[in-house]
């Protein structure tokens, strides 16, 4: 049996897509559109609480194409805390115009060998800020699942910790290249979701993200390795944004 890599964990992750009925929002008065509009608003504004305090983040953005209209990406110290969020959304009157199109559950990693030996990395600053994130607000994100895979000779779990260190070690040099570029959050979800890593990515030009994971295709780590679900796409949403987006 090949050692299995540890790894540290923080902050639990909910991206959570979801679609407008526009046929039910216009079935709205305007009364009613008013009162969606200031529950969306009011549970925003507790986010912003949240992250404010330090107790977790929240990004909230558009999606372009048909997957979805909009995301919340949460982050929260409990599984609980996530399901008290998707609850006190679903409760609002906007939630009953809006159709639920994809979710994904998973929490935020990084390799235990980020830790100094013979120390708690939950005491180290620059860990915690890692494993704890304040979401980027940055113009755009882009949200995909991926696997390591596990075929013939491309099985990455029968792989040494060595050679699995090694193509790690040969994919992170190309992501160090877009520092400044793009913001990146890896979450595990091995046992929590259909595949074994949510990834995110933020930036401020939409084309970073075709140009990394383009170059990355020529990684042997995802060439050989690399397992990829739907991408979805989008810009930075806030309130100014969201009412141009929900007027009629």
């Amino acid at each position: 049996m090949s050692e299995a890599m540890q790894t540290l964990e923080g902050w639990y992750v909910l991206n959570d897509f979801r679609a407008i009925d526009w046929t039910a929002w216009k079935s709205l008065s305007k009364q009613e559109r008013g009162r969606a509009e200031d529950e969306l608003y009011s549970l925003l504004a507790q986010y912003q609480a949240t992250e404010d305090q330090r107790e977790g983040s929240t990004a909230f953005y558009s999606i372009v194409g048909q997957k979805a209209d909009f995301m919340f990406m949460h982050l929260r110290e409990t599984l609980e805390e996530l399901n008290e969020l998707e609850t006190a959304f679903n409760k609002t009157l906007f939630a009953q115009v809006t159709i639920p199109t994809f979710s994904y559950v998973s929490v935020v990693e990084l390799g235990s060998y980020m830790a100094k030996p013979g120390t708690d990395p939950m005491e180290d600053p620059d860990i915690v800020a890692r494993l704890k994130p304040t979401l980027p607000k940055a113009r755009h994100i882009c949200f995909y699942p991926m696997n390591k895979r596990r075929e013939g000779n491309d099985n990455w779990y029968m792989l040494s910790v060595d050679e699995r260190r090694g193509f790690m070690r040969a994919h992170g040099m190309i992501g160090r290249n877009y520092a400044g570029k793009i913001k990146q959050i890896i979450a595990g979800s091995i046992g929590l979701d259909d595949w074994e890593w949510g990834v995110t990515l933020f930036a401020e030009d939409a084309l970073q993200f075709k140009k990394i994971v383009h170059e990355m295709r020529f990684d042997e780590t995802s060439a050989r390795f690399g397992e990829f679900g739907d991408f979805y796409v989008g810009n930075l949403l806030n309130r100014d944004k969201m009412e141009i987006m929900l007027k009629l």
